[in-house]
């Protein structure tokens, strides 16, 4: 063995002690007793490292074995703490400004394999189908187990117009399937609006990204303008929203909300606690709203959900949310590099962490597909009986053709828990009418 690297790797050891080189071996003890460092495990890295080093079928890289450490340390603390390199801190900053290149796919690691989270609407992911809890077990001809989600990604990245085959698992289904997806440049616009009904609009935000707060504000004062009046009720559609930042959740919840606590973050220490509270000021002035959400919603997703639902500002509907309910802060390297980790949980306005949990909405509403069913055949009502007798007070009424369907079917065909909400916000406004 090398005695000149041995000896390197426990100057190294010292250092990260924080003691000196002639330290007796009595005070090495009290520091370490008053400090609580594993000694025996530092001791236990280092041989390790050496033996690695020495020992390895191939030459490694001391700085390629460190990195691996590191990252291995922070991986092992929780599925949302990680290391980023350079090149992956790079991606990071770009994905949050909402364009990259790639698929259009959130995801994690779960059992090895990479797991959806949601694909991202309007993108090659979305149009193929793919869902929520999804498993892709492999890309391409390579076998996703013992990749890391970095490899994963990187692999899945590439120039736009190249193809990608994903191997899927999916629940309840018997076999793995295939689906090849064209990469194409990702420009997500997280905001979108429309008009459902004269007086009720719909707005979905697809992630929190930076202008979230600012683009939802835009979206509001267009529906006003295209409706021609204020909003009578809104439907805010967080369904397979993997969330985002933080302060971009705190932002959108603050558009809806006159006063009260949006959330607050508690970390290890108690002094740690962080509260955001609401603005004055209500963008849809008191009107009613309804806030959609399902598995897929997630984090900052839940966070908004969260502070309407428990300050009783919005009726929350559909299927419990994923549950993730830690904070992460990332913390720039004098290398360039970055680690990403969780230093705090969120908490709702009436205290409650759903981490793991998830939010259970106020009225729950399954995915469903409807379809039009006929009507009998021989079935008659008295206006279809020859020589009537006309309603008291009218004339009888002359026969006018039917209006032509929707070729969809329309809402409740094509989305039905969307098609309830507007019922429901409907009510509402009727409801807050006669108050």
């Amino acid at each position: 063995m090398n005695s000149k690297g041995r000896g390197g790797w426990f100057l190294l050891m010292g250092l990260l002690l924080g003691l000196g080189l002639g330290v007796g071996q009595s005070v090495l003890a009290d520091k370490a007793s008053n400090q609580k460092v594993p000694l025996d495990d530092i001791r236990n890295f280092v041989e390790i490292l050496e033996r690695v080093k020495q020992e390895y079928v191939e030459p490694v890289d001391e700085s390629a074995l460190m990195q691996n450490a590191i990252r291995g340390m922070l991986s092992g603390l929780d599925p949302h703490s990680s290391y980023l390199d350079a090149s992956e801190f790079k991606e990071m900053q770009i994905n949050t400004s909402g364009r990259f290149g790639g698929l259009g796919i959130e995801v994690q690691m779960e059992d090895g394999f990479v797991k959806v989270v949601t694909p991202i609407d309007d993108t090659p992911a979305a149009r193929a189908g793919l869902q929520p809890g999804d498993l892709i077990i492999k890309l391409d001809d390579t076998q996703v187990k013992g990749l890391s989600l970095t490899d994963a990604v990187n692999r899945m990245r590439g120039e736009p117009g190249s193809q990608i085959r994903l191997t899927i698992l999916r629940e309840k289904q018997d076999a793995p399937f295939v689906v090849t997806l064209t990469r194409d440049v990702i420009n997500v616009q997280s905001v979108k609006r429309r008009l459902l009904e004269p007086g009720y609009g719909y707005v979905r935000i697809t992630q929190f990204r930076n202008d979230a707060g600012k683009d939802l504000e835009d979206a509001l004062s267009k529906l006003v303008a295209e409706n021609k009046a204020p909003l009578r009720g809104l439907v805010l559609d967080l369904r397979n929203n993997p969330g985002g930042l933080l302060t971009a959740a705190v932002e959108v919840t603050d558009v809806f909300q006159d006063s009260g606590l949006v959330v607050y973050t508690q970390g290890r220490e108690k002094t740690s606690r962080q509260d955001f509270p609401s603005k004055p000021g209500d963008s849809l002035r008191g009107a009613p709203m309804v806030v959609l959400v399902n598995g897929g919603s997630a984090s900052a997703s839940e966070i908004v959900a969260g502070a309407l639902q428990d300050n009783k500002r919005a009726l929350v509907v559909g299927t419990r949310t994923f549950g993730k309910g830690s904070v992460q802060t990332v913390l720039p390297l004098p290398s360039g590099d970055a680690i990403k980790l969780t230093t705090a949980r969120y908490y709702t306005p009436g205290g409650r962490s759903i981490q793991a949990e998830g939010i259970d909405p106020d009225i729950a509403l399954q995915p469903v597909k409807v379809s039009k069913v006929d009507a009998p055949a021989g079935l008659l009502r008295e206006s279809d009986l020859s020589g009537r007798l006309a309603p008291e007070g009218k004339a009888a009424p002359v026969a006018t053709p039917t209006a032509p369907e929707e070729k969809d079917g329309g809402l409740v065909a094509t989305d039905y828990q969307l098609y309830e909400s507007l019922n429901l916000l409907k009510g509402m406004t009727l409801v807050q009418s006669r108050r």
